[in-house]
């Protein structure tokens, strides 16, 4: 469906866009304003076309929620307009509080979250307003006088609350179920209560009953829907307890070992996974990462094409979405573990909605340098084009040449993934945990993750000090790892 987003009301400019759109269309208001409703209003009414119109907001309360969680109100946005946009036409409006280069950021981010290119008439702000859209977007129309105008294509920004929102919409496309054995802990339960009450997945809490809805209703969070299963007692604990004996009597595990083993949380909710009760596991806010790890190597296991197990964060910038690995488990990984994750971290790219074009990282661009590292990154590439050529990876490469355009045409000019990369493999952890970690925390960037890769079946590991919105994330992760 065609769309458009009018950054400053003009009537000669909506009733082209009218024209050229279609007569079918939505008027869409992400903040209502009364005042261009009832010109667009008259003017339908003058053309003796139906004036259809939506809003998200009114214009009383929206800044309180903008303020008090950008994210969620930009998510609330794309989910109305998604709607509306899946059978009509549309044009959208701006907000006009503070005239309008008071609200020129704030319409430039709605017009990238909505994906919908943004139209203007000139007013006498002309040369810095187009100086300022072009530093923001990629393309937009700003008219001078009475000249007309084509329709431009759509954006394609991946925005921190769009790449949220398509991940939640995905995950609720295919409801999987997943174990959450922490059910001790306060976050996992409101993440619990947000994600039953969204119907994003089914979930499984592990403990005793009584004692997860004592705390639960003490905190006044609602677990209504949510299984909870004890391991201490469980109608599964004798075929678990038969099942980790078989797996595990060659490695010197004894009967009496399995058995108590079984009563652990996290060996209980990997088994739960290992046997089809739940499609993943999600652990870590209060163990370590090999605690939630042990379990799904020795029962679980990785998938028949891939030898190791690594962590990919996402990392959601301002209007894109990037792939960092490995930031979470290997140290020193080998030229043909480097090749291996570019491989699964192409296919997790891919199956979150990426097109993946893979850069293996380097102090040097092409053969511009040498040395230990840079043979070992060499090596990797020749290694992962062989193997995998339905993937565009390249390197050795910088991480300038990598995602800049211009730098790429000079280091690398013959690249098909220089200035274009979006998946980021490391040569080791000690850079790829570095460089998340920075980047997160100097860029405003959303890190979700790790997501472990290379399992047979999800298993994902939470941070000790993760937020309630970390375990939200990493779930549905999950689930949409689960639906693989």
């Amino acid at each position: 469906m065609n769309s458009v987003f009018i950054l400053n009301y003009d009537e000669k400019l909506v009733h082209s866009c009218i024209d050229k759109i279609n007569t079918d269309v939505v008027f869409y208001f992400p903040v209502l304003n009364n005042f261009v409703k009832e010109k667009v209003e008259k003017l339908c009414h003058d053309k003796q076309i139906n004036f259809n119109f939506s809003y998200t907001f009114d214009n009383e309360n929206y800044k309180t929620i903008m303020v008090k969680n950008s994210s969620d109100f930009f998510k609330k946005i794309i989910e109305d307009f998604e709607k509306i946009k899946a059978n009509h036409h549309t044009i959208s409006f701006g907000v006009y509080d503070f005239g309008l280069m008071g609200d020129l950021n704030l319409n430039i981010s709605l017009a990238k979250e909505l994906n919908t290119p943004l139209y203007a008439k000139e007013n006498k702000d002309y040369e810095i307003l187009h100086f300022l859209l072009e530093q923001k977007l990629k393309n937009f129309v700003l008219l001078k006088n009475d000249e007309d105008f084509s329709l431009i294509d759509s954006y394609t920004y991946k925005t921190k609350a769009r790449f949220s929102y398509e991940l939640f919409e995905k995950a609720k496309s295919n409801k999987k179920t997943i174990v959450l054995p922490e059910s001790f802990d306060e976050r996992i339960l409101r993440a619990s209560e947000f994600l039953v009450q969204n119907d994003i997945v089914d979930l499984i809490l592990l403990g005793d009953s009584n004692e997860i809805c004592s705390k639960a209703n003490a905190l006044n969070i609602k677990i209504d829907g949510v299984r909870i299963i004890n391991p201490k007692n469980s109608q599964y604990n004798e075929e678990f307890e038969e099942l980790l004996y078989e797996a595990r009597k060659n490695k010197g595990m004894s009967k009496e070992e399995a058995k108590n083993l079984i009563q652990d949380k996290t060996y209980f909710g990997t088994m739960l996974v290992h046997t089809n009760k739940a499609h993943a596991m999600v652990s870590g806010a209060s163990t370590t990462t090999a605690q939630t790890i042990r379990p799904a190597l020795q029962l679980i296991k990785t998938k028949s094409d891939v030898s190791s197990v690594s962590g990919m964060f996402f990392m959601s910038l301002e209007d894109q979405v990037y792939v960092f690995a490995d930031c979470a488990v290997m140290p020193n990984p080998t030229s043909e573990q480097l090749a291996e994750l570019a491989y699964v971290s192409a296919n997790s790219a891919k199956a979150f909605g990426l097109d993946p074009k893979v850069a293996l990282l380097s102090y040097s661009s092409g053969d511009s340098g040498s040395g230990i590292s840079v043979d070992l990154v060499k090596k990797a590439v020749e290694i992962a084009k062989e193997k995998y050529p339905q993937y565009l990876i390249d390197g050795p490469i910088q991480f300038d040449a990598a995602v800049d355009i211009m730098t790429a045409k000079s280091k690398m000019p013959n690249s098909k993934v220089a200035g274009h990369a979006n998946v980021f493999i490391f040569p080791d952890l000690n850079a790829a945990n570095i460089c998340y970690k920075a980047v997160q925390r100097t860029a405003n960037s959303l890190a979700i993750g790790p997501v472990l890769q290379g399992l047979k079946k999800p298993v994902n590991d939470l941070s000790r000090g993760c937020l309630v919105e970390d375990i939200i994330n990493t779930v549905v992760l999950s689930a949409i790892q689960a639906q693989e």
